[in-house]
């Protein structure tokens, strides 16, 4: 999300002919647009804040200084209270208040012909703000043959509140984008050559459009769920160069067996799919407030490989919990046992301030929560290899995504199934869709041969 929305205000800086420095040291505006999901991501933006002050400061000294906005969950969380903390700021911009972008941009302008560096005032966070989606959320072109990939945001916001997850309060209530706005974006994403879509959403499978139907679309009038916004989405995809469509993040609750048929109907949706399970014990899935259980979630795993054989899932999951008991790590294990991700993002809990968690008892001790995780890890490079080396040997059909980093012979692809593997190949097929054998693995990726173009 934080990609997709970083592009879209880059769009914006660009339609305004901003160019892109090629450091703090020649920027004329600094640009932090953050994350609030986990408090590593915080401190990382403070880090990089603190170091862009220091540079203003010392700009300054000299007669020249740049602008600096901070934007983004963070800035919609602890906005007033960094506004205060480090002055050298210039704006703070909350997540639902994008739409002031232009604006700031332009007072940032006028302050810059005039040889005045500092901006004229700070937004605040949101209040009062309804939050808009961009129109595109494409990167802009990259490297040799530009992007291959782009996401595309269908809902802001969630409404579900698990216990531990800051998230709601920074978003706020969920927001569909209309299906009109989200096909057009696809018929863009095909005109400009990108191969692969991801739908975005907090909870993607929570859409629900109420208004507006696609009348002009020559399309029924009337709401759109998500399995019948996938139905849109395919039918667009398959008109144009657009060959894979993936989306998440995916809450189980919400995964309903019609969203299930549809990607099972319709090949464009790649086989895999990121189901985040966050923990494998009854008692703590409450605590965390999921409103599913172990075997509902196990019951949806079967009904997925049901309708899709060799489907490959990847989750999330929290150890450390408040109340987390040893008999609830060896359930996270045995689930891990029973589903076999392909990967997983693994983490322990941290408490976040303005969090329903934040007051429970029975927090965990530090070392514990390591060594709980560290036991959790080492489950799943154990299923992660055995998946892999299971593949070795098998033609797969992948995306050329780019050029490998630590040999320029050599190209990134990605299977359907959210493998990478690398192969030898000209750099002009990237963005192509290709065939490989997956013929040895080394650490996490394939090393490949037999490249044919299939598309």
């Amino acid at each position: 999300m934080n990609i997709a929305e970083s592009a879209a205000l880059k769009q914006i800086l660009k339609g305004r002919g901003w160019v892109a420095a090629e450091s703090g040291e020649e920027a004329d505006l600094v640009l932090l647009n953050t994350c609030s999901v986990r408090l590593t991501a915080e401190t990382r933006a403070l880090g990089r804040l603190d170091h862009y002050a220091a540079l203003k400061k010392k700009r300054s000294a000299q007669g020249h200084s740049f602008v600096i906005v901070l934007a983004g969950c963070m800035a919609e969380r602890l906005g007033a209270r960094i506004r205060e903390k480090r002055g050298e700021i210039d704006y703070v911009m909350g997540t639902a208040a994008r739409s002031l972008f232009p604006q700031i941009l332009e007072e940032a302008e006028q302050g810059l012909a005039a040889g005045e560096f500092t901006a004229k005032k700070a937004f605040l966070a949101s209040e009062g703000f309804q939050f808009s989606f961009s129109p595109s959320h494409i990167e802009e072109e990259t490297g040799e043959g530009g992007p291959v990939r782009s996401f595309i945001p269908i809902m802001h916001g969630c409404n579900n509140f698990c216990s531990y997850c800051i998230v709601p309060y920074v978003r706020g209530p969920e927001i569909s984008r209309s299906p009109a706005s989200i096909l057009a974006e696809t018929r863009l994403a095909g005109g400009k050559g990108i191969r692969e879509i991801t739908l975005l959403g907090q909870n993607v499978n929570s859409y629900n459009w109420v208004g507006g139907g696609l009348n002009e679309e020559g399309i029924d009038a009337g709401g759109f769920d998500f399995p019948g916004l996938l139905e849109l989405v395919a039918g667009e995809a398959e008109q144009t160069a657009v060959g894979w469509v993936r989306f998440l993040s995916s809450h189980p609750r919400d995964f309903s067996p019609r969203a299930v048929q549809v990607m099972a109907d319709h090949p464009v949706f790649c086989r895999h799919l990121h189901l985040c399970v966050q923990h494998g014990a009854d008692a703590v899935l409450k605590a965390m407030n999921r409103r599913y259980t172990r075997e509902e979630y196990l019951e949806l795993v079967s009904a997925i490989r049901r309708a899709m054989p060799g489907i490959t899932l990847s989750t999330d999951i929290l150890v450390g919990f408040p109340g987390e008991t040893e008999a609830d790590l060896e359930a996270t294990l045995s689930l891990m046992d029973e589903v076999k991700f392909l990967y997983a993002y693994m983490y322990h809990y941290n408490p976040r301030e303005g969090t329903s968690a934040y007051t429970l008892p029975g927090r965990i001790p530090e070392q514990v929560k390591r060594r709980r995780l560290a036991r959790v890890i080492e489950k799943q490079k154990q299923h992660t290899g055995e998946l892999l080396r299971a593949r070795i040997g098998s033609r797969e059909k992948v995306l050329i995504e780019g050029i490998s980093r630590k040999n320029a012979d050599e190209l990134i692809t990605r299977t359907e199934k959210d493998e990478t593997a690398v192969v030898r190949g000209k750099h002009s097929l990237i963005g192509r869709f290709a065939e490989i054998t997956l013929a040895s693995l080394h650490g996490n990726t394939f090393r490949a041969e037999g490249l044919r173009i299939v598309d």
